[in-house]
């Protein structure tokens, strides 16, 4: 059964990222989330595999799996969710190069934390994800209170239990492992899991919903965004 329940709560991860990753860059030409929640959805993906050919460390997917975690967890869900959601909150549009940039450091910094891999507890990239993640939440924070402002309130509190929860799995992930879980970590993963998707689902109907405000109020010319008829 916990079996189960972890593959379901993956599977739903990879769902909403899909899904809602294609729909930011389909109706609001987003490329900043849409592919940040792609490249989660693609993890998901492969952590599904690996725990399904057996949860080998030593297999290959073990090592994807883990760049694609320091991927998110350092650049994708801090910096790049940070800078794609300032386009309903500031009217902040990257260029074809800064989207790039901004990719490429999340490369280099998955890429980098690769050395770290492993069960034992390594203080300083665990305290680094710590402490990006509290400042996300700062903005993320602001982001809900933006949602609150123009009256959707349920979307609001749903954002704001989202990111709630994020952190707590933020900060459990390296510091306080859940007593009795097994060595893989399956309680862990079914509730880190279920997040992820929540967040991403929820912050996708807040940005739809600052989105048409922005655009009912003029703040944001409906022109430039293909969505307005659809959303």
């Amino acid at each position: 059964m916990k079996d189960l329940l972890f593959m379901l709560a993956d599977l739903w991860m990879i769902f909403a990222g899909f899904c809602f990753g294609w729909k930011f860059i389909r109706r609001y030409n987003n490329y900043l989330l849409g592919l940040e929640w792609m490249v989660v959805a693609t993890s998901g993906s492969n952590f599904l595999l690996w725990a399904l050919l057996g949860g080998d460390e030593g297999s290959i997917l073990y090592g994807i799996a883990y760049f694609f975690d320091a991927f998110s967890r350092s650049v994708g869900i801090t910096l790049i969710l940070v800078m794609g959601l300032m386009r309903v909150t500031h009217r902040y549009k990257p260029t074809v190069a800064v989207d790039v940039g901004v990719f490429a450091l999340a490369i280099v910094a998955g890429l980098y934390l690769q050395q770290f891999r492993g069960h034992e507890l390594h203080v300083g990239p665990a305290t680094y994800y710590v402490v990006v993640n509290v400042l996300t939440t700062l903005f993320l924070a602001y982001f809900t209170w933006r949602v609150w402002k123009i009256g959707a309130k349920g979307l609001a509190i749903g954002a704001g239990l989202a990111t709630a929860a994020a952190s707590v799995i933020a900060i459990t992930y390296d510091f306080f492992p859940i007593p009795g879980d097994d060595e893989h970590r399956t309680l862990f993963y079914m509730a880190a899991l279920t997040t992820w998707g929540f967040q991403m689902f929820m912050y996708f109907l807040a940005y739809r919903a600052l989105h048409n405000h922005n655009v009912a109020t003029g703040a944001e010319p409906a022109s430039d965004e293909r969505s307005v008829a659809r959303a």
